[in-house]
């Protein structure tokens, strides 16, 4: 499973508003969600817990019984801004 970023304490937390606004001296939750969005390709800041648990349902469902050694990404397209379909 390859999230982006989530909707949980360990995204909403001083360390991490410090690793997105490092240009404020005590940026709070208001201040990062503002950039969180850079990190997807889609207009989100974060996706839910709840898509990221879907997606684990999913995968051990019947339905996947012949899915195997992939990686899920659950980025709201995060990946495609880090490499860029090439078109080939």
């Amino acid at each position: 499973m390859h999230p982006t970023n989530v909707n949980t304490d360990m995204l909403h937390s001083a360390p991490m508003y410090r690793a997105f606004r490092p240009d404020l001296p005590n940026p709070k939750r208001a201040d990062a969600e503002v950039v969180f969005p850079v990190v997807q390709a889609m207009p989100i800041p974060y996706v839910e817990p709840e898509d990221i648990s879907e997606a684990v349902l999913f995968l051990a469902s019947d339905a996947a019984r012949y899915i195997t050694g992939q990686q899920l990404r659950v980025d709201g397209g995060g990946f495609l801004k880090v490499k860029p379909w090439s078109g080939g």
